[in-house]
């Protein structure tokens, strides 16, 4: 007979993630290789396919690298962009004739917001790593690189997104057309590769060049979805460990209500439906994010409207942040857990979990190794990591 609140039946693995951020804003390459380092250690985490090369999805969500991206630019198209630019990361159909479709709907639709292409770059992959299945559904991955056509760099993010909204529904047919990331931030490197295998897969991460102060990761274990290239984690904003059990509901309010979301910033009427109605419980909820954002909310306010802690039985809390929680609870029903989130926008970095506090994660600030000094507090409080688990580098 079983006792207690344990039953073999219902039990679940979750996924392994984790943050890593140099909290004086220092980029390095060997930040990135930390992540990397840190995403191999939870493979345990992770699905594997029988196979024992197919994973069920891992990834990284970086600060955009522009020291790389300008010379992979240069590279490609013989001249470097200026300051201000985007890389869209791009899986399209293995189908050239779709692929080219999945080009031209990019390239009209950002054109239409008055952004101008640079060009398109193929991504250098190894594709000896992967397994049988894996191969099977690898999409085709390449790298657009977008400039503002004179906007600023706040209307340069809006154009990305409504241009990227309306690609999107022109490719609706197409499943294998994804777009990863695209952003003058951040950039994504993900797969159904095995941990250890994502930089042997992606050849740019091997680049000294290939420097973040940021770095999200993920490895996968599905719950509620088939493994897809497309689903692996992180998304364009967060990486989520857990499972959100109102998304059903969220999904369906989304639509309910999408018509009372209004702002200056954007045409709402362009990027309805404002969350994927099928594929992940996360793709949904970064889905939201992204129009919260997009419309002017700050990430630490959006967080809180989406996933609150449980403030109503604190009769200890302080009156405003009990008001501030009040009136967000009027605007959107809560996407709960249980949920661990690590986040990133390419200027901030963050960690939450949902009220009930299910999916725990361990969190330390070190100093920088790689900094030889006598003074111990001019390096002490460096480098915070945030991982489902301890000990994810030495």
């Amino acid at each position: 007979m079983m006792t207690g609140l344990y039953h073999p039946d219902e039990f679940r693995d979750n996924c392994g993630f984790g943050l890593i951020a140099h909290m004086k804003g220092e980029t390095s390459h060997k930040l990135l290789q930390t992540a990397i380092e840190s995403l191999t250690c939870m493979t345990h985490r992770g699905g594997i396919a029988a196979d024992g090369k197919t994973g069920d999805g891992c990834g990284l969500l970086i600060q955009s690298p522009d020291t790389f991206l300008k010379k992979a630019a240069k590279a490609a198209f013989g001249k470097e962009p200026g300051d201000l630019f985007a890389v869209g990361q791009v899986f399209l159909n293995p189908d050239e004739a779709k692929a080219a479709a999945g080009r031209a709907a990019i390239e009209k639709r950002l054109t239409e917001q008055g952004l101008e292409i640079m060009g398109w770059r193929e991504v250098p992959v190894d594709d000896s790593c992967l397994g049988p299945m894996a191969l099977d559904c690898l999409p085709r991955i390449e790298q657009v690189f977008v400039v503002p056509g004179g906007k600023a760099e706040k209307e340069f993010a809006i154009s990305l997104f409504v241009g990227r909204r309306h690609a999107e529904r022109d490719m609706v047919d197409d499943s294998e057309f994804y777009i990863c990331s695209l952003s003058h931030r951040t950039l994504a490197y993900k797969g159904l590769m095995m941990p250890e295998n994502l930089p042997v897969f992606y050849k740019d991460l091997n680049d000294s060049r290939m420097e973040s102060t940021i770095c999200v990761f993920h490895q996968r274990f599905s719950t509620n979805t088939w493994p897809q290239w497309r689903l692996a984690q992180p998304f364009r904003y967060l990486a989520h460990n857990g499972e959100i059990n109102t998304v059903q509901g969220n999904r369906n309010w989304s639509v309910a209500r999408g018509h009372k979301f209004e702002t200056p910033l954007i045409p709402m009427e362009d990027v309805r439906p404002l969350v994927s109605m099928t594929g992940s419980d996360s793709n949904s909820l970064d889905n939201m994010l992204e129009t919260l954002l997009a419309g002017g909310m700050s990430i630490f306010r959006a967080m809180r409207l989406l996933i609150p802690p449980a403030w109503q039985n604190v009769d200890t809390m302080d009156a405003d942040l009990r008001a501030f929680y009040e009136f967000n609870s009027m605007h959107m029903e809560s996407w709960d857990g249980p949920a661990g989130i690590v986040l990133t926008d390419g200027r901030y970095a963050a960690c939450s979990m949902d009220r009930n506090g299910l999916r725990p994660a361990r969190w330390v600030i070190t100093r920088d190794a790689n900094k030889q000094t006598d003074d111990a507090e001019e390096y002490a409080g460096c480098v915070i990591t945030i991982a489902s688990e301890i000990g994810v580098y030495a």
